[in-house]
């Protein structure tokens, strides 16, 4: 059972008598602030929770940075992958999502970035000593972010997708009082349980201010956007008229969003319950929604929540309070095993995976459905091949380099790896060798002569020899690398390079070699005029 934590709509019991926040409500509200905003493992969440918001949507750009993003974080990889593999996105075919890249394909670049988020609040309270009361929390914000994303895909206005992030956040106070002040949370529950106080009075009695006001605070010190910290004020009382703009709009979504979550939390029917009745009455005319609408927003959260959970390794939350915390999340993101026979199979010591060649093979057929399905990019064939290189292959720093005629050079355009953005913008060298010693260099001729490179030592004086000085400067530990030229006809587009740290001495058998190659083959037909 998700407890009442939410507007008034949750609590409709309006003639409350009036009160005044203590000076001890005042207290606790500067500590907790001083704490959520002091801590450094509160500070780093807020920084990455800013980063990820900020993530624009509009560019190619934007998708690679969340690309590289998820795939910095290992855990974070396999909840997406996971995500992306259940019965609710998993594609007609039944072909399995391998890579970050076709999983925001899949499920939308403010899905997989709203679900970031989420797990970005899951992980950092993950280790709180009150594990039921987070946990409710912290289903409370997960299935509101589920609603905001509904809301939004019927809304007209544009960038109505930060409506899931502005519903996530909506929450955000409560959780936190969960985590970080728990008598203070209890205290606020049972001044709930006499009926007399909504949750925003009995929230500034407390702390001396309500939840949304704290949700408001916490966002502006981690530096998100106004318009998601806007959207945490509390509305008025009463039914609502509908919004006269797209910041106004959010601030009602994201508060039904929560209201929404709170019944589904409390019953399995919520279309039974009288307050679905509440809903209706106080959001219906502002936000277009009948009764109809209503009952398919239930059902439709509620088959997402489950895949949501899912992907997290969460257990389905009972609906009856326990005796008291036993500390600890219970079952809460127990790592997802995804491929746990590729774990138990390990690495060389290269960092290769011993099972790159099933990998590489779901990475072409990966790629393959892609292009089949004839709705993708050529960028989005390019980063797909490159991540499935990236991580199957077990390389440190991947990149694709394309010639760029204006500037007179190849540059990389988009890598995963190590120091991603330092050495990418390093990557480059002109379109012609500068003279007889450049032309014996290893990129020019592996793209003069179109030949797959794979240097399994790149230790060897023949081949130090041959590498620029650019090169080494740029990459001095690289041991063990590929070039994968990019020729069309005669015309060289550019080429594919990774590298590890490490020899691989395991070298690349034939079979990878064919994988490798299917794969580069994806990219050409993709390029070809």
């Amino acid at each position: 059972m998700i407890p009442a934590v939410g507007s008034a709509a949750s609590n409709p019991n309006t003639n409350a008598a009036p009160f005044q926040p203590t000076d001890g409500g005042r207290r606790v509200r500067a500590a907790l602030l001083q704490k959520v905003c002091g801590d450094d493992d509160m500070f780093a969440l807020g920084s990455a929770i800013a980063r990820v918001v900020q993530m624009a949507t509009s560019e190619d750009q934007g998708t690679h940075d969340l690309a590289h993003y998820v795939l910095s974080d290992v855990a974070l990889t396999q909840r997406i992958l996971r995500l992306a593999n259940t019965v609710r996105y998993r594609t007609a075919a039944g072909t399995a999502v391998t890579t970050v890249s076709r999983a925001i394909s899949l499920l939308g670049f403010d899905n997989v970035r709203t679900v970031a988020l989420a797990m970005l609040l899951v992980d950092a309270l993950a280790s709180s000593d009150h594990a039921y009361s987070v946990r409710m929390e912290l289903e409370a914000s997960l299935c509101a972010s589920l609603v905001g994303r509904e809301m939004a895909r019927h809304s007209f206005y544009q960038g109505a997708e930060e409506a899931s992030i502005s519903a996530l956040f909506k929450n955000l106070g409560a959780l936190l009082v969960a985590s970080h002040e728990h008598d203070r949370y209890r205290e606020i529950q049972a001044l709930l349980a006499t009926g007399k106080h909504t949750s925003a009075q009995a929230a500034q009695m407390i702390l001396g201010c309500g939840f949304d006001a704290l949700s408001e605070a916490v966002l502006g010190e981690w530096k998100i956007p106004g318009v998601i910290v806007h959207a945490q004020r509390p509305l008025e009382a009463g039914a609502l008229k509908l919004a006269v703009n797209r910041s106004e709009w959010m601030r009602q979504v994201a508060s039904f969003s929560l209201d929404v979550a709170r019944l589904m939390g409390r019953t399995p029917t919520p279309s039974d319950a009288p307050e679905a009745q509440a809903l209706l009455a106080r959001y219906g005319t502002a936000l277009n929604l009948g009764a109809a609408e209503l009952d398919e927003l239930f059902e439709t959260v509620a088959f997402e929540m489950t895949s949501l959970l899912q992907s997290m390794n969460l257990q389905p939350m009972p609906r009856r309070a326990p005796q008291e915390d036993k500390g600890g999340l219970p079952n809460v993101l127990l790592l997802a095993t995804l491929g746990g026979e590729e774990e138990a199979q390990g690495t060389y010591p290269s960092g290769k995976p011993k099972n790159a060649r099933d990998l590489l093979l779901a990475g072409v057929q990966d790629v393959t459905q892609m292009r089949a399905s004839g709705r993708h990019k050529v960028n989005d064939v390019v980063m797909a091949v490159l991540e499935t290189l990236y991580t199957a292959l077990g390389f440190r720093f991947a990149t694709v380099v394309l010639k760029d005629v204006r500037a007179g050079q190849y540059r990389a355009r988009a890598s995963f790896g190590l120091a991603q953005a330092r050495v990418q913008e390093g990557f480059t060298f002109p379109l012609a060798p500068a003279g007889e010693k450049s032309a014996r260099d290893l990129f020019y001729l592996a793209m003069e002569n179109d030949a797959d490179l794979m240097i399994s030592d790149a230790r060897g004086a023949k081949i130090r020899d041959l590498l620029p000085a650019w090169h080494k400067a740029l990459l001095p530990d690289a041991q063990s690398f590929i070039v994968l030229p990019l020729v069309v006809g005669k015309v060289q587009l550019g080429l594919f390079y990774a590298d590890r740290t490490e020899p691989a001495p395991e070298g690349v058998p034939p079979d990878e070699t064919a994988l490798i190659k299917a794969l580069k083959g994806q990219v050409l037909a993709a390029l070809a005029p």
